[in-house]
């Protein structure tokens, strides 16, 4: 039986991580159930790719239960199992790459990043689809802040430390992901179109 309110949830998902951790696999199987489809969101949207986010999400559930071990409960397990897919996201790319890294990308001074979010208003009414395909075209740092901060509510200091960046630049990442994802929506230009 699952538990209706957050804070039974909290209590009754503690109790399947122990029992997990002392290795009943039916416990780690209902907390692979209760999360995999925000593990697989976040790694849909780093990846952009429906077959590498199968894969890495498979891995990081994979890389968890190795690890169940050493989980600390300082924070939730849904934010621990994010950290892991990131990683293995981060990781996967690394392994990929073939061009060499690009620095940082420079603040403008007369902007400042961060702060709370502003209102979006545009004139036509936009598709979920659209904002998807939007957000998965920009460039990776700055859709990796985005997805973390905008879409799953992590803080620029989990975010940064999630992604190995320092908070500064998760912040500018965060305000460029937010200008271009307004500028592409505003003008019309869809995803697919950009790529």
């Amino acid at each position: 039986m699952v538990p209706a309110a957050q804070s039974d949830w909290i209590e009754w998902e503690a109790g399947l991580v122990q029992r997990a951790r002392d290795g009943d696999v039916r416990a780690f199987e209902r907390l692979y159930r209760k999360h995999v489809g925000s593990v697989y969101g976040l790694c849909l949207r780093m990846t952009r790719d429906q077959t590498a986010a199968e894969d890495c999400a498979q891995e990081a559930f994979f890389n968890a239960w190795k690890a169940l071990g050493r989980f600390e409960t300082r924070s939730s397990f849904g934010t621990w199992l994010h950290r892991i897919a990131v990683n293995v996201v981060l990781n996967r790319r690394r392994k990929a790459a073939t061009q060499a890294e690009l620095p940082p990308l420079p603040v403008d001074p007369g902007e400042e990043p961060g702060g709370p979010p502003e209102e979006w208003t545009l004139d036509t009414p936009i598709e979920v689809h659209e904002i998807e395909a939007v957000v998965g075209s920009l460039p990776d740092g700055a859709r990796d802040a985005l997805v973390l901060c905008g879409i799953y509510g992590y803080s620029h200091g989990e975010a940064s430390q999630m992604l190995g960046v320092a908070e500064g630049t998760c912040k500018a990442q965060l305000h460029r992901a937010r200008a271009l994802v307004r500028a592409r929506l505003e003008s019309g230009v869809s995803g697919s179109e950009m790529r």
